[in-house]
């Protein structure tokens, strides 16, 4: 039995996992989903979300798990994961990056989102400058992120889909080539 700890892209939450984790769980292995915070349930104002308590979440999960875990992390989220496995490299058996941004040591997220000059979802982001936190406009959800799920799906992320905190994507990782 493996433990996966499945790490949610822009704009979403843990039920984002909800169709893999029965999978997961089908096959003997424990899956656990989260909310980071300012998402999903999870109520912290998403004007106060900074990557070092986003990552510190991650963590205390980590540390409350006996055995090693996986860290899966989906889009611009595989930098939570970079950077979790850096504070526990003895607690993770393996990193996957789904769809998801693999960023060096010192750069940020969006040094490399900037070089994605073609993608179809750049045009629907909209920035608040307010909430320091950005928004995707529902008309792309079904081109952009559900072009292969059933409607219904779409339909219920028009419902959850949620403000993206944007200080974790311009935060430069710290990973040393050790950990």
């Amino acid at each position: 039995m493996k433990t996966f700890i499945l790490i949610h892209g822009s704009w979403h939450s843990s039920w984002n996992w909800h169709r893999v984790i029965p999978i997961l769980e089908k096959k003997g292995h424990r899956a656990i989903a989260i909310d980071l915070p300012g998402m999903g349930r999870d109520k912290t104002p998403i004007q106060q979300v900074r990557m070092r308590a986003t990552v510190e979440k991650i963590c205390e999960l980590i540390d409350g798990i006996e055995e090693k875990v996986i860290l899966v992390g989906h889009s611009k989220n595989g930098i939570m994961i970079s950077q979790a496995a850096e504070y526990r490299p003895g607690k993770i058996e393996k990193l996957v990056y789904l769809a998801a941004y693999l960023i060096p040591n010192g750069k940020t997220q969006r040094e490399y989102s900037l070089l994605d000059t073609g993608g179809v979802l750049k045009p629907y982001v909209t920035m608040n400058e307010e909430l320091k936190a950005h928004t995707l406009q529902p008309e792309i959800y079904k081109e952009g992120l559900y072009a292969d799920c059933d409607d219904h799906i779409t339909e219920l992320a028009k419902l959850l889909l949620s403000h993206e905190p944007v200080e974790s994507g311009v935060t430069p990782l710290q990973l040393t080539e050790e950990n």
